[in-house]
């Protein structure tokens, strides 16, 4: 059974910085492609990044330079690194892993940027 937990996420001052970790169970997590998504309330689900099975990573704009995914093989963990962390960054954080035709999803942990 695939599982991804999430943690990490809670309150940061704007400038901030924020590590997210994503555990997975049941999978090998570098055999896949894996990423975040994130959602404000009101606003839609917005990609945040991902990194391939060959371990290139990609970002939108909104987030480059800022951001940074990698992962730890040993733990099977992904994680994305939030630098310089903007009060528009608030949302749910979500990590999803690609596996064939399927994507899994963690439980999302929340990220406040306020002062």
């Amino acid at each position: 059974q695939v599982q991804l937990v999430e943690s990490g996420g809670g309150l940061v001052q704007p400038g901030g910085s924020l590590r997210l970790s994503c555990a997975t169970s049941g999978i090998i997590s570098s055999d896949y492609a894996m990423g975040w998504y994130r959602q404000a309330p009101g606003k839609q689900r917005e990609w945040v990044g991902k990194i391939t099975s060959g371990r290139s990573t990609n970002y939108p704009d909104s987030v480059k330079g800022r951001f940074t995914i990698s992962t730890d093989n040993a733990k099977n963990t992904v994680y994305l690194q939030m630098n310089s962390l903007k009060p528009e960054d608030t949302a749910v954080y979500y990590c999803y892993a690609d596996i064939g035709i399927d994507t899994y999803w963690g439980q999302g942990t929340q990220v406040t940027v306020s002062s």
